[in-house]
């Protein structure tokens, strides 16, 4: 395990892998084959849930390659210059018209104060998937990963994730979200652990790293 493992308060960290490979033999095979899970981590804020709202349905290489685009063409993200591109802009920057409304809506809510990136850290999980998915284009999942890898969050499980629903199904012997969910509760209080698993286990097995 690398440096970062071993900070007590991030999701992947040397205690809690051992606990959840007691709670689960899975975790301790996937382990075995394929070394414990990174310990991915974003920075808070407007820039790291941009790119999260890029990232929804599409490859994260295209996502990534729509960011830097954008990134370049504004000379750095903020919620005032998000606002001052025009349609035909955000078009020449690959972001798609819906995207686009949602990074409007988002810059929107930071300028309005509906969303103040600082609070968040300090509420519980709730209130803040509330305000997060309060706005247009922010569902459960992008509030599943802007509490996992930006806030660190130890038990959140993304139900909405593909790579993660695919890979719990091949693993257990469970097909519907509702067993999945039921699933999910066993590995309480690590359910963003498990998940990191289970991404490490999908990105191993494809060469996808």
């Amino acid at each position: 395990m690398g440096k970062m493992d071993l900070i007590a308060d991030a999701i992947v960290n040397i205690s809690d892998v051992r606990k959840l490979k007691k709670k689960d033999y899975v975790f301790a095979e996937i382990a075995a084959q394929y070394g414990d899970p990174p310990s991915w981590s974003r920075d808070q804020g407007f820039v790291s849930l941009c790119k999260i709202i890029l990232e929804q349905q599409i490859s994260l290489s295209a996502a990534h390659a729509h960011y830097f685009k954008l990134k370049s063409y504004l000379k750095g993200l903020s919620p005032q210059k998000i606002l001052q591109l025009s349609d035909e802009e955000m078009k020449q920057c690959q972001i798609s018209r819906q995207k686009a409304i949602y990074l409007r809506e988002l810059a929107l809510a930071v300028i309005e104060k509906r969303i103040v990136f600082k609070n968040l850290k300090h509420q519980d999980v709730a209130k803040t998937r509330e305000q997060l998915t309060s706005i247009k284009g922010i569902g459960e999942w992008t509030a599943d990963i802007y509490l996992m890898f930006c806030l660190q969050n130890k038990d959140v499980f993304p139900i909405g994730d593909v790579a993660v629903i695919k890979t719990v199904k091949e693993l257990y012997s469970v097909e519907t979200i509702d067993e999945i969910k039921i699933l999910a509760e066993a590995w309480r209080p690590y359910k963003s652990l498990a998940a990191y698993f289970f991404w490490h286990y999908y990105l191993s097995k494809r060469n996808r790293y």
